[in-house]
């Protein structure tokens, strides 16, 4: 069966057939080197409430133990650690796609954040973070008499 693949009308490489015969002359573990390795951003979502802030952030393929979750007034800074397995002894590398290392992304929300009272889960490769904000950054409504 043919191996299918997404075709990037911006990916010009791709239409130049002298990379993709040079590429295919190339032992695997060269290419893997040669494959451009920008480190992968922490997609997230972030929701407001009326009195917290939800924000789900993907991590796929990191353990719990691995993030690090720290506040400063309105910002919220994630960081976290993918790390490599370890190959089975007398194996070779076929193909490595998968990125290992450090990331990090900083948030910076309206108000600040009632650090704690914060709230984090992690399941199925996604976290989620409760965060409320603190009572004295809400705008308080004032009453006309």
């Amino acid at each position: 069966m043919a191996n299918l693949a997404r075709f990037d009308p911006f990916n010009l490489t791709r239409m130049d057939p002298f990379e993709n015969m040079v590429r295919d002359f190339m032992p695997l573990s060269t290419r893997s080197m040669l494959r451009p390795t920008s480190e992968p951003a922490i997609a997230i979502e972030v929701q407001e409430m009326d009195n917290a802030y939800l924000v789900s952030a993907e991590l796929p393929g990191v353990k719990k133990e691995d993030i690090d979750i720290s506040i400063t007034g309105s910002q919220v800074t994630l960081n976290a650690e993918c790390k490599q397995e370890k190959m089975a002894e007398g194996a070779r590398e076929w193909c490595s796609e998968r990125w290992y290392g450090k990331v990090s992304r900083t948030i910076q929300l309206p108000l600040e954040i009632d650090e704690k009272s914060a709230d984090a889960r992690y399941a199925d490769g996604v976290l989620h973070l409760t965060l409320p904000k603190k009572a004295s950054s809400m705008a308080k409504k004032l009453e006309i008499h």
